[in-house]
């Protein structure tokens, strides 16, 4: 039994707050939908003047929300930039004013929709594309720091690796398929960046720092196989609200993939198990990926994945307060990212028949009551994001001795791949 009373920071611009009252946290994060990339992540707070502070926040400043672990450390729950602010007295008397700031903020995702991209990108891998388009954007230039600035007024902390750097995260490189050139063509970075992601079944997403990262086609198998599962029992969660959701429309048994310069070259695979079972539910994909063989490999790796229909974990809700939520398991949440793989047990047999449900988690939301933090999360079955392998799939030159240690067996699917 450990008790968690949440113990917030807010830095703004810079400046840090600890000492401050933090009320109405309404936050979203991720996506709902595992055809689409994820949302800008977005958060509404209030900060409560009770002793008539006088805050200078201005719309684009810098905004970090933090919160102390079970070892006392802060870990970030948000990073963006403000979007709005409003100030209004939340009450007046004898006894003094109270200001109530009401802030919303954006995560970095935001920005993308608003760039026009107009350079050219070379024929290259997935990841290597992405961190050139995105490295133009977050990561400045020598000629684009500003001409007054001082080796004296520089963060002496600061690494030569993450100098400039204005909000790019880990790229997963070089990625996983060869995409074709792109010349130049004013289009938003959004709209490119995700068509590379789309074209190579990989995901473009926020850090809790507000960071953009990639994570290539292999990135979340790779990563169960080396971390395994984040598990917490579902009784410590709120039992109403728990939902499965199972849906047709996720199914997609003829799938024909575009590839090559302006779509022209076409490969396609077709599951007749799934359509005499579900009806037709075909699509036809757009991509910029160069060779048939990748395209093929895309189009069966979609039949394989997504032939039949599976149960989405669409809301689960977790009191972080709750006593019963030990240290380890609450830091893990704390730290929730998209793409962990998460096991979730003790659940009820009409939710999940074996009692438990595995998956990777695709979107969260947090919010707050007085003293009281609570964390809701949708997540993908695993069975959406990567293919078991067979036997003979493995490299030949694989060996028993490169495979962690640690590897079970429940983990080992695609490990290897």
């Amino acid at each position: 039994m450990t008790i968690f009373t949440p113990d917030w920071k807010l830095t703004v611009n810079a400046i840090e707050y600890t000492d401050v009252a933090i009320s109405d946290i309404t936050h979203q994060a991720g996506r709902d939908d595992i055809y689409a990339q994820p949302n800008p992540s977005y958060i509404s707070l209030t900060l409560v003047a009770l002793n008539n502070e006088n805050y200078p926040l201005e719309v684009n400043d810098g905004i970090t929300l933090q919160v102390k672990d079970s070892s006392a450390a802060y870990t970030t729950l948000f990073g963006g930039n403000i979007t709005d602010i409003t100030v209004e007295v939340a009450s007046s008397g004898a006894t003094g004013i109270t200001y109530a700031y009401s802030i919303i903020a954006l995560g970095s995702l935001a920005k993308l929709p608003k760039v026009i991209y107009n350079g050219t990108l070379s024929q290259d891998e997935d990841g290597d594309q992405i961190f050139a388009l995105l490295g133009d954007l977050f990561l400045n230039n020598w000629n684009e720091v500003p001409a007054a600035e001082t080796w004296a007024g520089y963060d002496a902390t600061t690494t030569w690796a993450n100098a400039e750097n204005l909000g790019l995260g880990e790229i997963d490189q070089p990625g996983q398929y060869e995409l074709v050139s792109r010349s130049a063509d004013p289009e938003t970075v959004f709209n490119i960046a995700s068509l590379i992601a789309d074209s190579a079944f990989g995901v473009l997403y926020e850090d809790n720092q507000g960071r953009i990262g990639y994570a290539d086609s292999i990135h979340r198998q790779t990563y169960l196989a080396a971390n395994g599962y984040t598990e917490i029992s579902a009784n410590t969660a709120f039992g109403a609200g728990l939902k499965v959701l199972t849906r047709g429309a996720d199914v997609r048994n003829d799938i024909y993939i575009n590839y090559g310069n302006n779509f022209a070259l076409q490969e396609s695979a077709t599951d007749l198990d799934s359509i005499a079972t579900f009806g037709y539910r075909g699509e036809t994909l757009n991509t910029v990926l160069k060779h048939s063989a990748d395209a093929q490999e895309v189009a069966d790796r979609f039949i394989s994945l997504r032939s039949y229909p599976r149960a989405l974990f669409d809301a689960i809700t977790f009191p972080i307060t709750n006593s019963e939520i030990d240290d380890a398991d609450r830091d893990a949440l704390l730290g929730i990212f998209i793409g962990q793989p998460l096991r979730i047990t003790d659940l009820p047999v009409q939710i999940a028949p074996s009692g438990q449900f595995e998956g990777y988690v695709e979107g969260w939301r947090w919010s707050t009551r007085f003293n009281e933090l609570f964390l809701t999360i949708n997540l993908s079955p695993i069975e959406f994001s990567q293919v078991a392998l067979d036997w003979d799939q493995v490299s030949a030159s694989e060996a028993w001795n490169t495979l962690s240690a640690i590897l079970t067996w429940e983990n080992a699917i695609g490990a290897v791949a």
